[in-house]
């Protein structure tokens, strides 16, 4: 029999993709000051994939305590970029200062998940893309920030790949779905192995 998941994210579309690969899940968003883990963990000269691992975990614990005999999914995403950790920018200002950053260079996205049974972590699984930013004009930055501020707010790197974000990017390397925040062929292989889902 299937088991549903429960998704401790509150991002969107962590939780579509998931549905739309058939799978019965619940998003529940833990409660944890990611701001303060992250600048906690910086402050211990943790690496990029260190954070990311330790913040999927702790959001996993935190809704498995609450939910003992749920099966838990906790995701977290970081960009790494010259020795620096990016998260979703507050403001348009920050948005534009990262987007001017990034410009002509290569960053890393590392996406991290953590599942839990039975209140303890029996799987965990870490993937890396590389993206390559077009040496975009300013005109351009400010037009792309004004036309999806909606969007790119929640968005680590102040962009979203599945939207236009695409046309900021001169290459990719790495999985589609690790862009995105959800290493999906991994996960989906590791539940079937378990018996979790259908195969």
């Amino acid at each position: 029999m299937p088991r549903p998941l429960l998704l401790a994210s509150a991002s969107p579309i962590r939780l579509q993709l998931l549905r739309n690969a058939g799978l019965e899940v619940t998003a529940q968003p833990a409660r944890i000051d990611e701001d303060l883990i992250r600048q906690s963990l910086q402050a211990d000269a943790a690496t990029p994939r260190d954070i990311a691992d330790a913040l999927a975990e702790m959001k996993a614990r935190k809704l498995a305590e609450k939910n003992p005999d749920a099966l838990v999914l906790g995701c977290d995403q970081i960009l790494a970029f010259r020795g620096q950790v990016f998260g979703k920018p507050e403001t348009r200002e920050e948005a534009r200062a990262q987007l001017t950053g990034f410009r002509g260079q290569t960053h890393q996205l590392i996406s991290a998940l953590v599942l839990y049974d039975g209140g303890k972590p029996i799987w965990r699984h870490m993937s890396e893309a590389k993206l390559t930013m077009r040496d975009l004009s300013d005109s351009y930055l400010d037009d792309y920030i004004t036309r999806n501020w909606h969007a790119l707010r929640h968005a680590v790197g102040g962009y979203k790949l599945e939207e236009e974000g695409i046309r900021l990017f001169s290459a990719i390397e790495g999985d589609y779905f690790t862009i995105l925040g959800l290493p999906l062929l991994p996960l989906i292989g590791y539940l079937g192995t378990r018996g979790f889902i259908s195969t």
